[in-house]
């Protein structure tokens, strides 16, 4: 009696042995046509994987890029966050007179206050999915699709100028 795999466990034994019979770990386009011709995979059905393959990898793509620019925000946010801080305690020991609180009054408040809106920030920066996930990767993806047609209208407009 034949051995049973499951679909996943076939595609990861593949995989490996894809990896192992190939030198420098890539294969041509041909390569991968008698690949899928031995598995009885028609050249439509590798065109239409290799076309799900290319919109995966662009969305993979798309989040790292996104993941990248939220944690520069934030990583901007907390450097002011520490400057206007640093001067407000400073400000504190500098003034006249203390408070109940000792010499940190005011800026004591400020960064309690800005600290709580960071932190969520900084937790809802943190998570990679979900519905708010999704809106705002979808607002930044409009957003830099508006900003490289602006900008290639503006090239396009200095190069032949």
């Amino acid at each position: 009696m034949d051995k049973l795999y499951a679909m996943e466990d076939a595609q990861r034994i593949l995989q490996i042995a894809i990896a192992q019979e190939t030198e420098s770990g890539e294969l041509t386009q041909q390569q991968l046509l008698e690949i899928a011709e031995e598995l009885n995979i028609s050249p439509a059905t590798l065109k239409s994987a290799e076309q799900e393959w290319h919109i995966m990898k662009g969305q993979a793509e798309d989040h790292r890029l996104f993941q990248s620019h939220r944690r520069q925000r934030l990583k901007g946010q907390f450097g002011r966050y520490a400057i206007v801080i640093s001067f407000l305690v400073i400000l504190d020991f500098v003034a006249p007179g203390g408070s109940i609180l000792g010499h940190l009054g005011f800026s004591l408040y400020v960064a309690l206050f800005w600290g709580l809106g960071l932190s969520l920030k900084a937790w809802r920066t943190l998570q990679t999915s979900g519905e708010r996930y999704e809106r705002d990767l979808d607002s930044w993806r409009r957003k830099r699709s508006v900003r490289q047609t602006i900008n290639g209208v503006v090239n396009r407009f200095l190069g032949s100028a």
